[in-house]
């Protein structure tokens, strides 16, 4: 059976320029992408990346604008749904305290998920690096919209 898989993403820039990436692991498999995740049923966009992001960031966010949607098709790398991918540029209400790192996938810890956060200079982001193909859609639209000139 084949259904559709919606999904809701932040992106957060700070005053440097960068932008917050989220790596993560689940089950040994590892990608880069940015924060947020899947709707849940009977919850708007706005609501579930506000949520996404408490449970991801401990951050509150307030949603500036819509900055892109899935156009193409993309099956998702977990399962046989179509994932059709909404992206929003946000702010923190308040200063991030996580465990910022430097390196990709610098976990802290053990288990079958991990995650951990990087900021990334736009104009340095390597869309290699980013693992799913709307999240490299999204990168490059950022490198081309906000890296410095």
């Amino acid at each position: 059976m084949s259904y559709f898989n919606v999904r809701v993403y932040g992106l957060l820039i700070n005053q440097h320029n960068e932008v917050l990436v989220s790596d993560e692991e689940e089950y040994g498999f590892r990608f880069s992408k940015f924060p947020g995740g899947g709707l849940e049923l009977g919850e708007g966009l706005i609501d579930g990346l506000k949520r996404e992001f408490v449970e991801e960031c401990e951050a509150e966010i307030e949603v500036l604008s819509h900055f892109y949607t899935t156009d193409f098709y993309e099956k998702s790398s977990f399962n046989d749904s179509q994932v059709i991918s909404v992206y929003y540029l946000v702010k923190e209400k308040a200063p991030l305290q996580l465990a910022f790192k430097d390196t990709i996938y610098d976990f802290d810890g053990e288990g079958e998920i991990l995650q951990a956060f990087r900021w990334v200079k736009i104009e340095d982001l390597d869309i290699e690096s980013i693992t799913f193909k709307t999240d490299k859609t999204v990168a490059q639209l950022l490198k081309e919209q906000y890296s410095v000139k």
